[in-house]
């Protein structure tokens, strides 16, 4: 059996987002319950020079959703638009990336396969079929920003562990 574009992106969005969803509640649970405000949460970085949990749960769909919406029009590019998101509204926008997925039939993915793609931002193009793009551009890009997310609501003690950044894993029927 091959494995198709389709298997490659809406399965592996539905089980990150899927993941993301439970541990952002598990995180805003534990958040509540130790009175941490969210709205310091979601402004929180790592590092200096690291983009704030808000962009890492922005990217995290950005990466998902957003590119299916890409692989139509040909051309990706980094996350625009607003960034001042509540932590509520992020949650909102992973559950409603979530429903989205559904649209995404298999003939409707699956005729991307081999098509011309490129991630452009400002002068920068770099060229790359859909699959080498989903695969060598985006995936990396998406579980980078799950982990980091993930990893914010470890490092402020929310009760989450490695089978909640797994999430529904495709298993054997």
């Amino acid at each position: 059996m091959s494995i198709s574009l389709h298997d490659i992106t809406v399965g592996t969005y539905r089980q990150v987002l899927g993941a993301t969803a439970g541990f952002l509640e598990k995180g805003k649970q534990h958040c509540e319950q130790q009175g941490i405000a969210l709205d310091d949460l979601v402004n929180y970085q790592l590092a200096e020079d690291m983009f704030p949990f808000r962009f890492q749960v922005l990217s995290v769909v950005h990466h998902s959703i957003d590119v299916l919406e890409s692989l139509d029009s040909g051309v990706f590019g980094p996350p625009s638009g607003p960034m001042d998101q509540s932590y509520a509204q992020l949650q909102e926008m992973v559950q409603e990336s979530l429903a989205a997925l559904e649209k995404w039939s298999p003939e409707k993915v699956n005729q991307f396969e081999g098509k011309d793609m490129a991630f452009q931002m400002r002068d920068i193009k770099i060229p790359f079929t859909a699959e080498n793009f989903v695969l060598s551009f985006s995936h990396p890009n998406l579980f980078f920003h799950a982990a980091t997310t993930y990893d914010v609501l470890r490092l402020k003690g929310a009760p989450i562990g490695k089978i909640d950044f797994l999430g529904q894993m495709r298993i054997k029927q």
